[in-house]
Parts: structure tokens; sequence; C-alpha cells
């Protein structure tokens, strides 16, 4: 009898079901696809969720949401031969994997690490061929930084809201220097001056052809020099040397220049990109990236379009060169691909290059060939991408110049044109610097030309822009502050916080409660606000990654002179109250921010005790335009389609992005605490948080209405050591507290985080 051997079977683990159906098309069905949703622990809820008297040794616990979706994966573990963990090739990946691994009841030896770059057949089953080990280094430099940020958010907020009697304030390692950023640039507008300054423009006319040219420069002493007008006498001292002029062509200057396509795109240029070109903000772009990276239904099956969206590498394999090339060749002709192909060389020192740039995964799927399978966003997304990154692998664009320079008197006017005399990456994609020109007759040295107008106009020096979200993701990129799977979080968290606000659904503005804990942060935080201080942190964390630095050695050397500092602000920061653009109805002085005994924020007189006017914080400055979505990584549990979070008039809840689904939920905040009265009835009830049909927010049991158990201040987990009832989190004027939930219990102390 033949001997035969029994195919192992294997699951794979992904992050989302988009992204299993797409894998599992390529794989088959000797693979089991499974999406764990992505992150399924994290730092313990109690505390700071590490001990740093003991190295900072974290404690991870499984988020209880995600209690379900690990007991499937152990129950399909028991199934199979071999695991493969399938997350995003980035450090945050390689914690999910790590994660994952440590939920599994399974053999570590049977547990492997898969990366790609593109969900492509290709690059599938060469990563399922290269299997390895989950790197431990990268998981190490992704604790650190989670412990870091906790360091900072947990022992600032505190002191943030005792002394601006405000806890839902916070403050982030780098979300407070992308604050700091815009409050200096709006500090910049407010102390801008205007400068006057004067043009004069020249209508001339030749064989009945008009064209202008402006004046530039002005001849001294036999030097030619810039001619700078400030007043309107200046202009007029001009205006009447030049009554009498003979306007004569004095040299023309031709000039044949080459304009080199842009390098293919990497997350902060695509953010840009699409905010200028498609209008999107940061987290929408990135959230129709990752539907096309993990995959679109072609009518065939599920199918990646693009490579990984959180790069910061210009860089593309051989194989991606070799199918642009040969696409640019079939298409548009040998001369459109240059003699040695383009490479584009690393633009700072801190770029990871641990991945290829964002580029069409199959170049022969043009974005008008499956447009049809696309919605308008993702059409036009890909579209930029896939124009992009075949631009880059052409030739450059040949640009005739011509400058012209005519005298009047001791004045030089100035004129120019440009012609493109060969389109080369130009006939796909069209960058910012497309040339606009206008049209005059052929031309030569001593011509005379008829003046027909002399316009002057009088201009004003501009303030420096607010940011935008694409220019405000520049400005960290140039600094070396974040990295590209952070941009988006950061710019989306400020504004969550009510720290900035949009003008004109565009410019970030920062708000007064925004400009407030930025002076507080500013003053007593100086090395945690620091630009360079902040870069440096994120150069520590990749050198961790790459074991050129240790992980505790590091955040010992943060941690004991950033304590002393907490000490210090502690003690020396004043209390203050937000003030706010509104003024009293009653009695005129400016309204500040309060927050009431239930956690709600309110206007109120600054003037108290002697006018007590109090206004709803919306009041008439009640915002009209609509709130972006916010981008998550949750899926639908009915269809399994991307979530996002839509804010309605009575709050934030989930919506599917899936048009035939639309399944919406609110969002449940869960204390983490186990509900005293379940406990009792063995049910797996816990404390979440609701409102009441007053509008104040408590926290009740989830198991309602089998159980009606609730407190009106949220617990903090421990029990009181008095009577053994739960202990609950109170803000008070005197000060915060932790105290006991029994009214006949009067065990109380001060709260330290």
């Amino acid at each position: 009898m033949a001997n035969t051997k029994q195919k192992e079977k294997t699951l794979v683990i992904v992050e989302s079901p988009a992204k299993s159906k797409t894998i599992g098309k390529i794989l088959g069905s000797d693979y089991i696809i499974q999406a764990s949703m992505g992150h399924v622990r994290d730092l313990a809820s109690k505390g700071l969720g590490f001990d740093i008297e003991n190295n900072f040794k974290p404690t991870f616990e499984i988020i209880p949401e995600k209690k379900k979706v690990i007991t499937e994966l152990n129950k399909i573990a028991k199934t199979v031969d071999k695991i493969y963990l399938a997350s995003d090739p980035d450090r945050e990946g390689e914690a999910i994997a790590w994660h994952v691994k440590e939920c599994l009841k399974f053999p570590e030896d049977k547990i492997f690490r898969i990366v790609f770059n593109e969900i492509t057949p290709h690059a599938i089953k060469e990563a399922v061929a290269n299997y390895h080990q989950i790197d431990m280094l990268k998981v190490e430099a992704q604790k650190t930084r989670q412990i870091l940020d906790k360091l900072v958010g947990f022992k600032i907020s505190p002191i943030l809201w005792e002394k601006m009697k405000n806890y839902k304030l916070s403050a982030g390692r780098v979300q407070s220097v992308a604050l700091k950023m815009i409050c200096e640039r709006e500090d910049e507008i407010e102390a801008f001056k205007p400068v006057e300054y004067w043009s004069i423009e020249a209508l001339l006319s030749k064989s009945n052809t008009e064209f202008s040219a402006e004046l530039s420069r002005v001849i001294k002493n036999n030097k030619d020099e810039k001619l700078e007008l400030h007043s309107e006498k200046e202009v007029q001292e001009v205006l009447e040397k030049l009554k009498d002029a003979k306007y004569l062509v004095s040299k023309i200057t031709p000039r044949q220049t080459q304009r080199k396509p842009q390098a293919p795109f990497i997350t902060s240029t695509l953010q840009r990109e699409a905010s200028s070109k498609l209008g999107y903000g940061v987290s929408k772009t990135m959230q129709i990236a990752q539907k096309l990276y993990e995959g679109i239904d072609l009518g065939d099956g599920s199918v990646g379009l693009i490579t990984y969206m959180r790069t910061d590498s210009t860089r593309i394999s051989d194989d991606a060169r070799d199918m642009a090339k040969e696409y640019i060749i079939k298409n548009y002709g040998e001369k459109y691909y240059p003699d040695k192909p383009n490479v584009y060389a690393k633009k700072k020192q801190n770029t990871q290059d641990a991945h290829e740039a964002i580029r069409p995964s199959y170049v022969d799927k043009t974005p008008e060939s499956i447009k049809k399978y696309l919605t308008s966003e993702q059409y036009k997304l890909y579209k930029l991408i896939w124009e992009r990154f075949m631009a880059s692998q052409m030739t450059n664009a040949e640009v005739k110049n011509l400058t012209v320079d005519i005298n009047a008197n001791e004045y030089i006017f100035k004129m120019g044109s440009s012609k493109i005399i060969f389109d080369g990456f130009t006939k796909v994609y069209s960058d910012t610097q497309d040339i606009v020109s206008q049209k005059f007759p052929d031309l030569k040295v001593n011509d005379e030309l008829e003046l027909k107008k002399l316009n002057p106009e009088q201009h004003f020096t501009q303030p420096p822009s607010r940011f935008s979200e694409a220019s405000l993701v520049k400005q960290l990129e140039e600094y070396g502050i974040g990295r590209p799977s952070t941009y988006a979080p950061i710019i989306t968290k400020i504004q969550q916080r009510n720290y900035v606000e949009k003008i004109d659904n565009k410019a970030l503005k920062p708000t007064p409660l925004g400009r407030a804990v930025c002076k507080q942060l500013v003053e007593h935080f100086v090395k945690i606000m620091d630009y360079k201080f902040t870069a440096q942190m994120e150069t520590s964390l990749d050198n961790i990654a790459e074991d050129k630095q240790n992980s505790i050695e590091f955040l010992k050397d943060f941690w004991m002179p950033f304590s002393k500092t907490l000490d210090e602000a502690q003690k020396n920061m004043k209390r203050v109250d937000v003030e706010t653009d509104k003024v009293c109805p009653n009695c005129g002085r400016k309204m500040v921010v309060k927050l009431s005994r239930f956690g709600r924020q309110f206007l109120a007189c600054s003037g108290y005790p002697e006018c007590k006017t109090a206004l709803p914080m919306d009041g008439d400055n009640k915002q009209s335009e609509a709130v972006e979505d916010e981008a998550t990584d949750k899926k639908c549990e009915k269809c399994g389609s991307d979530m996002v979070i839509k804010t309605g008039p009575y709050g934030k809840y989930y919506q599917c992005l899936n048009e035939k689904c639309k399944k919406r939920f609110s969002i449940v905040e869960s204390s983490g605490v186990k509900c005293p009265e379940c406990q009792k009835a063995n049910r797996d009830g816990e404390l979440v948080k609701r409102k009441s049909r007053y509008g104040t927010f408590f926290w009740g049991c989830s198991k309602y209405p089998e159980c009606t158990f609730a407190l009106w201040a949220e617990p903090n987990g421990e029990k009181c050591p008095e009577c053994g009832s739960l202990l609950v989190k109170k803000y008070l004027k005197r000060g915060n507290k932790i105290a006991c939930s029994n009214k006949n219990c009067k065990y109380s102390r001060d709260m330290e985080e």
C-alpha cells in the first residue's frame, strides 16, 4: 500500500476581512484566512499598565471587544498544523502579530511571520515561501513607543486637569508638538505687520499684438539694480520719468531646460497631493488608500491595487521598474523611457526606507480600465497614484524659455515665455508647475515697441498661511517628528480634543482652549515641546528597532529628568481659566470655559461671582459645516466592510461604508470594570458609559435591563478597603479624589494620577 502524506493545513491571520478575501483568492483552499481585526491587546487599563520601578515592565490585557475574536482564532487553531501572522509590514504590524501570538494556545515553534509590500500572487507566495520568526526588536521598539507616550500623556494630563479645571484635557508626546506648530503660526499671523509695495506693468504692442512686461530693475551709476517701490510718491516719480521714454528691446536670452519627474509617492507626499488636487483630508486619504491596498472586487474576486501606503521610501523593486519600462515603451514609445532608469535618493537621514514607494501593484490595470469597479473617491486616488508612478519612470520634459529685457530710459522691464518642446513625463502626469505663458511676436534687439498703457498697482505683503492638514504633515516630516503611520492620528487627535478647528474646511486654527493648553505646556515642559528633542526620540525608537540602543536605558534616561519636571510643574503651574472670544451678554466681560459637576463644558462669565451668566458651549457658535468622518480599524459585524466614526446631533457613532449595508451603532465607552451585581449572579456584565434622558452621563451595567446596577461617577476598578464597595473618581473644586461609591462610607483619598 502506497504511503500518502497528508497535506498540511495552514491558518493565515490578517488584520481585516477585505485583506483576507484578497489573500484567500491568491492562496486557495489549502489555507484558512482569518481576520484578527487588528489590535487584540493593550496595556492594562488599571494605572499606567507598566511598572516604572521594575524596568518599565508592561502588563498587557485582551481588549474586551476582542475576546470573541481570540476565542474564534483558538478554535480554528486546533484544526491546523501551522499559523502565519500576516499583519502590516511596519513596527505596529509586527507588534500586532506578537500580541496575537501571545493570545494563541498553539506551539510557538509553529507560529511564523510573513511580510509583503503588495497583495499580489507573486508577493504573497514569496512571503509564504520565506516565512520567519517575529522581529522582537521591532516589537520592543513599538512597546517602548507605547510606554513613552503613556508616560507623557498620563503624567502631564492630570496636572492640566487640576490647573485648568477641565478633566477632558490631554497632552501627548507628538500631538502637543503639532499643536505648538499651529499655535506658533497663529502667533506669527497676529504679529504680522503688512508692508506696502507697488508694481508697474507696461502694456506694449508690436505688429498689432499686445503683451505685457513688468518693471523690474533700474540703472544707477552704470549699475543694474533691483527696483523696489514702497509708496505712491515713489511710483509717481518713476511714471514721470517714463512719460516720454522709448521702449527698446535691449536683450533676448533663449534658454533650454529640462523638467524632471517627481519621485513616486510616499505617505506624506500622497497626503499633500490628495489635499491640493482632490481636497481630501489626511485621514480620508489614508482610509481610501487602505481599501485600495487590501483589495477591490474587480468582478472575478478581490485584487490589491496598490502597495503598502505607510512608507517614507521612494525606492521601487526591480520587478516594478521592469513592468513600468515595458508599459511605457509599448504605450508611449521608446523616447519616453530614459536611457538609464530614474533613481530617487533618500530625502532625509532619518528615512527608514523599510518599504517601497506607493505604486500600483499592476501597471496594466489602468485607472480607466477598472473605473467601473471603483467608487468615485477610489478612482480619483488610484488615478493619482498610478499616474505619479508611471511619470516617475519616464523621461524629462524639455522646455524652451525666452527672457526679454526692454529698456525705457534708465528702467528695465522684463517679460518671458516658456514652451514645452517635448512633453516627456507630462504626457501622463501634470504636476503643479504647469506652464502658462503669454504669446508675443518675434522680437529682435533694438526693436522699438509701442506703449499702450502703464498700470501701477498697490500691494501689501501677506502674513504666513495657516497650516492645512497636508502642510502640517510636511512640517512634521521636515522636523523628523512622527512617522508615516502616525501623521493621520496626530492630526485627528488635536481636532477631536477641540484644540484645533478647521476654517473654511481647510485651514487649521488653534482654539482658545488649544492656545491655553499649549502655553502651559511650553512654559512648564520645555523639553517635551522642543522639536529637536521630539525628533531625537523618534530616532531613538528607530535605533531600538535596529538593535543600536537599549529600550530600558532609553526609558530610564527619559524618565529621571521628566519626573523632576512633573514635580516642578505641579508646584509652579498656575490655575487658569480658558478665555474665549465670546462676550458676556449681561456685563460685557469675556466668557471662560468651565466644567459642570456632570463633566459637561459650558461658558461662564469671567466676572463671577458678581455676574453669574452661563451659556451652553455651542450657543450661537454652533458649527454648521460638516464634520469630517474619522477613519477606524473597526469592521462591520454584518458585512465585514470598513467602518468610520460619524458625528450626528446626538454625538458620535460607527457607520458601515458599504452602501448596501450602512449598519450603524453607538460608540460604547467601557470602564473595564466588572459589574459587582453580575459577578454575584455569575454573569459577565461590565460598567459602560451611558447617557440619561436628562443629558447627563453615568456608568451602568452592559447587561441592562437584566441588570440595573449604576454609578454616577467613573469606577477606577478598585474596591474600598473599608466596606468593599467600588471606588470611583470624583472631580471636585477642592481637588480630585478617589472615593467610595457607598454613600454610607466616608473613605476617600487624593487622586494621584
